[in-house]
């Protein structure tokens, strides 16, 4: 637990320093004027533990499972899940950028999964669970590349990032029973065994800015 909380603060490091090159620049998101809202992708291996741990961030208003990145138009899961379309497992973020930033998400992303193994998560192997950040601007780019470094540099990890980082084309969002996935089916084992406690570490990192019970 001590080494998980060295890692906090040197992630924090990272996301200080991206905060000071923020400033230079002007405010990136393409907010809608009535609702107030931004979106984020990302993947992180299963996207049923990402989904649930992005839930949970005050701010948040919706997150959705899907697929981006490939090249086949409207997959199924079970299209993805044969690692030939492409597409990696991802979730779109749709959060209020005055109550949780950019560069708040990327530390929720990096927290959220091992950014150093490729091409998989665990027990999860292939393309489809690759570590990924979709921009959908050059803002976002700049400032996920600038993180990428400043968290690299920083010593947080023994092993080199290898989290991919590229334009978000489409975003296909998943099957129904996808959505929600932990909270409609907590008892299941695959959720019981890995998504609770990888669930429960990120809360405990992230405690700050978890919704209100």
């Amino acid at each position: 637990m001590r080494k998980y909380f060295i890692f906090i603060s040197l992630i924090s490091m990272a996301l200080f320093a991206c905060a000071q090159k923020k400033n230079k620049v002007p405010n990136y998101m393409e907010v809608n004027d009535h609702t107030k809202t931004a979106t984020a992708v990302f993947g992180g291996g299963c996207f049923w533990c990402t989904e649930a741990q992005f839930q949970s961030l005050e701010g948040v208003y919706k997150v959705e499972s899907g697929y981006a990145g490939g090249n086949v138009p409207n997959p199924t899961y079970d299209q993805v899940c044969t690692g030939t379309t492409g597409h990696a497992e991802v979730i779109r973020v749709t959060y209020d950028p005055a109550k949780l930033s950019y560069n708040e998400l990327l530390q929720a992303f990096y927290l959220s999964h091992d950014p150093t193994q490729l091409n998989r998560q665990g027990n999860d192997v292939g393309t489809q669970y690759r570590s990924v950040i979709f921009y959908g601007n050059e803002q976002q780019k700049e400032e996920a590349e600038f993180y990428t470094k400043k968290l690299n540099e920083s010593g947080a990890y023994d092993k080199p990032i290898v989290t991919q980082i590229a334009p978000l084309d489409k975003f296909y969002v998943a099957e129904n029973y996808h959505q929600n996935y932990y909270n409609e089916n907590g008892s299941q084992p695959y959720c019981m065994m890995v998504i609770r406690p990888k669930l429960e570490k990120f809360k405990k990192a992230f405690a700050s800015h978890l919704k209100k019970q």
